[in-house]
């Protein structure tokens, strides 16, 4: 509906109350209904579900189409990430947002800070969904408030072109509510146990759900080393049970990211049942580094399996873990995605140690062979050198074509030294067409970055100590956080109107009209930010 039929709506309804309902705005109605749009995190998570569906099947049709996000560990975070990208882009399109499981991890446990490997409380996923939701919707509400708010003042001064103009911009608003990709890390438990969390998670507004292969209580973050993965059989019932989640909860179009982590695997705690030769438990057993028993003889506690007729020991190490043959983390991780897809997966992760596009474009490209639309997920991590590692690709470009590198020590390439040098400059444009570049050669549908403002925020803070506390003072913050915000038009320069306050005197307006007592007078120094 216009907004214009919203108020119409509002007055009919109030005027069939015999007069009862007469100090109620009709006006007043529309706006708060505009304001509050999503009324439960289903509602939230069915709208996504088809922003994300539409943005795939664009993907399909044009790889430039690709679509972006940033990790967040707070609702302010996210909210500050889409008011920024409706700032400068004008439009929300293509962007969502990442929740980490690294990032509640490590700043959301009431345990302190914690490694990646899920040992905080699993019930803070889907209230950080939930907080996430609320900032954005308290932004639409921020927005739409502005907006009403000059809306009034074209009116009061007779400017009909002003007003039709506002009225146009509420009509077409775009809410920041946008997709959230969760991270449900290996699924805190058996398969139950990730339904009972997935609902909780949807219920609370997520659309995505990114579930990883490894073992719940050997969980490790996917850049770190000791990382056990699960027969697929295992890993399967899982995506199964999210699936369920989502179609129980009437999301029926949800999303479930299947991330495997086999690349840096080299282990597993389980050797996968098999009933027949070639089967999937098979296929998963055969990268088991074995040796062939010839005479029978075995040790004690030895494990035995019959391969193709022959019986082999899989090598097992004091932890009780099975270790997998060296160099075969791509075989692996093109059967797990493959595996996916074929049992209800929507999108791909894997988890690489490096950015590379080739290696990327070398195992999806043998996925889709048997999956022609298969689209990735991929972490922009910072656990990566990014300088590092696009230098020495650049360097192996250089060398192979039979450039001079004699300038260039490959080992040292992360130097200041080399800051301003050729090879540098050609990194630094790799670097900056990696999204675009992976999108279109390595089936890259959604770029992420997990930690950005984990980074951001130290990074900040650091700055501003050194001045506040040093020989600047309050000049420290002032030049470097206060005048920028003014000289870029950041938002939370005015905090008290970032906090809701003028939201709050809309209400007090409504609800006792002229008795209303408002915090935004002529004495709020809020006001000071004005020009």
């Amino acid at each position: 509906m216009t907004y214009q039929q919203q108020i119409d709506q509002a007055g009919q309804l109030i005027g069939g109350h015999n007069g009862a309902w007469q100090g109620i705005g009709a006006e007043a109605v529309a706006r708060m209904r505009l304001q509050n749009r999503f009324h439960t995190g289903l509602d939230i998570a069915r709208y996504t579900a088809a922003i994300m569906r539409r943005d795939m099947a664009a993907y399909d049709a044009d790889p430039a189409a690709y679509t972006q996000s940033l990790g967040c560990w707070h609702g302010f975070i996210g909210q500050q990430k889409l008011i920024a990208i409706k700032k400068h882009f004008g439009t929300t399109e293509r962007r969502y947002l990442y929740l980490s499981g690294w990032m509640i991890a490590a700043l959301r446990s009431e345990f302190g800070p914690l490694a990646d490997q899920s040992m905080h409380e699993k019930t803070s996923v889907p209230a950080l969904i939930a907080e996430l939701y609320t900032f954005l919707k308290q932004a639409d509400a921020r927005e739409l408030g502005m907006l009403f708010r000059d809306l009034d003042k074209a009116r009061e001064a007779g400017n009909q072109v002003e007003e039709q103009r506002l009225t146009q911009a509420i009509d077409n608003y775009q809410t920041h509510v946008v997709p959230i990709i969760a991270d449900i890390d290996a699924g805190f438990g058996n398969a139950e146990a990730t339904y009972l969390l997935a609902k909780k998670m949807i219920e609370a507004g997520a659309c995505a759900i990114q579930i990883e292969n490894q073992v719940s209580d050997e969980k490790q973050c996917g850049h770190q080393d000791g990382k056990v993965t699960v027969p697929h059989e295992d890993f399967l019932a899982k995506i199964r049970a999210v699936r369920y989640a989502f179609l129980e909860l009437g999301v029926d179009d949800g999303i479930i990211v299947a991330r495997t982590d086999s690349l840096g695997a080299g282990l597993t705690k389980q050797i996968a049942y098999s009933r027949e030769a070639g089967d999937l438990g098979d296929q998963y057993n055969a990268f088991l580094d074995c040796e062939e028993i010839a005479d029978l003889s075995t040790a004690n506690g030895d494990v035995i399996i019959n391969r193709n007729g022959k019986l082999m020991r899989p090598k097992r190490l004091p932890s009780n873990l099975f270790q997998f043959r060296e160099g075969t983390g791509a075989d692996r991780c093109v059967l797990d995605c493959i595996t996916s897809l074929q049992n209800g997966a929507d999108l791909l992760w894997i988890e690489t140690e490096k950015p590379h596009i080739e290696q990327i474009a070398g195992m999806v490209d043998r996925i889709r062979e048997v999956a022609p639309n298969a689209k990735l997920v991929y972490n922009n991590s910072p656990s990566f050198n990014w300088t590092l590692n696009f230098r020495q690709q650049a360097y192996d470009r250089w060398a192979e074509a039979g450039q001079d590198v004699s300038a260039y020590d490959r080992a040292r390439l992360m130097s200041v030294d080399y800051d301003g040098t050729e090879l540098a400059a050609e990194a630094d444009e790799k670097i900056r067409t990696f999204q675009k570049d992976a999108a279109a050669r390595a089936g890259i549908f959604h770029h992420l970055i997990t930690l950005p403002t984990y980074h951001t925020a130290a990074l900040s803070t650091d700055n501003l100590a050194r001045e506040y506390f040093g020989e600047a003072g309050m000049l420290g913050y002032v030049l470097n956080v206060q005048r920028q915000e003014i000289r870029q038009g950041i938002a939370c320069v005015k905090h008290q109107n970032m906090s809701g306050s003028d939201i709050g005197d809309d209400h007090k307006e409504y609800f006792a009209g002229e008795a209303a007592l408002k915090a935004g007078g002529v004495h709020n120094t809020m006001s000071q930010f004005a020009a």
